[in-house]
């Protein structure tokens, strides 16, 4: 008996759920000159499917991470990323405004027809896409004073 083939089109039409985008400071707004951090899970989907009248298991790896800053810059990585301080996927925003980060994952997929024990690799890879809230780039200025600005009167330099 020929088994069936999981086609590219039939991987494609799996509802591969987008990892989760993390930020790290995550709290709607990110200091300019200093690394915003992106994170996600690197985390395998499994669907059971009937190809050709016969049960198909397939499973879905997360390959590769598109990161696309919202500036204009973007990151293609295989590291699903790490939170601080051993971060290895960030962007370093250089202007303020307000930005959105969009991940792309690209997926590459095995499956075995039920009753066969071989795996086989789907020709080709499928995508998701995610993207963030809205968050704002913001500039801090620090300055020194003479007295604390919630004296009263309050001080000049304040």
């Amino acid at each position: 008996m020929t088994l069936p083939v999981l086609s590219l089109a039939d991987f494609r039409r799996l509802p591969l759920a987008p990892p989760v985008l993390r930020l790290q400071p995550d709290r709607g707004w990110v200091l300019v000159n200093k690394e915003t951090i992106v994170m996600t899970e690197r985390v395998e989907q499994t669907f059971v499917t009937n190809l050709l009248g016969r049960d198909v298991e397939v499973v879905a790896a997360p390959e590769r991470f598109h990161y696309a800053f919202g500036d204009g810059t973007d990151l293609w990585t295989q590291s699903a990323g790490n939170p601080y301080p051993n971060h290895d996927t960030y962007r370093v925003y250089e202007q303020p405004g307000t930005y959105q980060i969009t991940l792309t994952t690209e997926w590459s997929g095995r499956y075995r027809v039920a009753g066969d024990d071989t795996w086989h690799a789907v020709t080709g890879t499928a995508q998701t896409s995610t993207t963030s809230a809205p968050f704002e780039v913001v500039e801090r200025r620090s300055r020194l004073v003479d007295d604390l600005c919630t004296d009263i009167p309050k001080p000049a330099d304040c």
